[in-house]
This record gives structure tokens, C-alpha cells and sequence, in this order.
């Protein structure tokens, strides 16, 4: 579904991507993991086609450049790591947006539109704040209504950066769980930008990581999450740890050093 072949990519002088492959399969759940300023938000930019890069950049088969803008927006939808406060729409009228690419060009939206938007923000569990505007709600309202605009263009793939940073518990692991959702019922191909390393290891079943624009390690999370690969890449010295009776692992940083 997603292939990159030798990727490079820069802002102006600086490196951010050097020379990373990757290839995630049409219903793959994936985490983009790594330290600050690794590349991961790059990584994501590159698969849209909103960063150049050097190298092969596929989506369903066919080069990113190569796609015109409205098939590439039903194949993708993006979720950012925030939605500004000052959008000057009502949280209907911001998730209709998920809908644009799919309108004729002469014509309003039609009864499947209004379906789909709506069944988009009752996945979320926003449809009760249809007529809010944006100004007026949390960040963590407006990161749910983000990821109902994407999900109101029914896509193949969606790319999500950081989307948990202003969530709560009960939030975050409702979001995972309908991503998962998603993707086991629909084939939802998802990849998504973790800094937690315990919240990837519980909902992710392949964890890429990225460190200073390379990819450094790319499997299960038992096969990443190692305190070798981890210290290597993080530069400090980390705990790992089981959790019991879970399939998960918590990772730590050693505070002693």
C-alpha cells in the first residue's frame, strides 16, 4: 500500500531522511517511533507528497507525484498533531471537509456525504458538538474532530501524527481502539506517529524506528523494543519491562543515570 524506496529528503541544507525503505501492506497497523527530531513527522510529509525527496515514493501501486490530488485524497487522510484554535468553522462544518475531494464540481453534498460525516462523528464521539465552533473547544475536542474529518472520507490509509498528545486516558485508548477497529473491519491501512514507547508496544503490532533520518530497527515490539536498539538510538540508558499478564512492555528511562 505504501512503498518507499531509498528515500532522502532535506529542509533547505539539513538532512531530515537519509536513504529509509519502508513497506507497509494494504491493513497494516504500524507505529513510527524515535527521539525528537528523527524524521518521523518528515516520514509522513514524504508519503503525502507535501515534502520532495530523492527516491521512490508508491502509494497503491502508483508514484505519489503521479496521482492527482483528488485520488490521492481518497486514498489518504492525515491526521496533524494539532488543529489551531481559531478555525473559524462549526465542528460540522470542519469534518465536512473530509468530504471535498469526493464532491462533484457543480453541487452540494449529498445524502451519502451527510452520512458519512456523521457516522464519522459518531465514531469519535462528537456528533453532540455538531454546532460548536471550533474557538470554543479543548484541544483534545479539536483532535478528535481532526480524526473524524479524516475518517469522513472513508480512506484506504491513514497517516496520523501524534494524535494523542491532548487526550486523556479514556480518550487515547478509545482512539486506539477504534483505529483498530478500523483497520481489522475495513482493512484501514494505518501508520502512526508514537512518542510513547509503552502505548505503541499495546496497540502496534510492527514498530518502525527512526533516529537522526535513518531507519533503525523495524518488527514486533519484543524485536525493537530493546534496551540495546533503544540506548543506541535514544542516547540514555532505559528500562524495559514486561507487563504482566499483558502483551505489552514498559519502557522507562533509568533515572539513576
Amino acid at each position: 500500500m505504501i512503498r518507499l524506496g531509498h528515500i532522502t529528503a532535506a529542509y533547505r541544507a539539513e538532512t531530515v531522511l537519509n536513504d529509509v525503505s519502508l513497506h507497509v501492506a494494504r491493513g497494516e497497523r504500524a507505529a513510527l517511533v524515535g527521539p525528537n527530531g528523527a524524521g518521523k513527522s518528515s516520514l509522513l510529509r514524504v508519503i503525502t507528497g507535501q515534502l520532495p525527496a530523492q527516491g521512490s515514493v508508491q502509494v497503491a501501486g502508483t508514484e505519489i507525484a503521479r496521482l492527482p490530488p483528488c485520488i490521492r485524497a481518497r486514498l489518504l487522510a492525515v491526521v496533524p498533531q494539532e488543529i489551531t484554535r481559531d478555525i473559524p468553522f462549526t465542528a460540522h462544518a470542519f469534518v465536512s471537509l473530509g468530504r471535498t475531494a469526493l464532491l462533484p464540481r457543480f453541487g452540494g453534498p449529498s445524502d451519502e456525504d451527510c452520512k458519512a460525516v456523521q457516522e464519522a462523528m459518531t465514531l469519535t464521539e462528537t456528533w453532540h458538538l455538531r454546532q460548536r465552533p471550533l474557538p470554543e473547544m479543548s484541544g483534545g475536542e479539536r483532535q478528535r474532530l481532526a480524526l473524524a474529518m479524516a475518517l469522513a472520507s472513508r480512506p484506504e490509509i491513514i497517516l496520523l501524527d501524534e494524535p494523542t498528545s491532548h487526550l486523556d486516558l479514556r480518550h487515547r485508548a478509545e482512539l486506539m481502539r477504534l483505529l483498530t477497529r478500523l483497520n481489522r473491519e475495513r482493512q484501514t491501512t494505518i501508520l502512526m506517529v508514537v512518542h510513547d514507547l509503552t502505548f505503541a508496544s499495546q496497540f502496534f503490532p510492527r514498530i518502525v524506528l527512526l533516529s537522526e533520518g535513518r531507519k533503525c530497527a523495524d518488527g514486533a515490539p519484543s524485536d525493537v523494543l530493546r534496551p540495546d536498539i533503544l540506548e543506541a538510538s535514544y542516547h540514555c540508558p532505559v528500562h524495559v519491562i514486561p507487563l504482566p499478564g499483558a502483551a505489552a512492555t514498559c519502557v522507562l528511562p533509568d533515572s539513576s543515570h
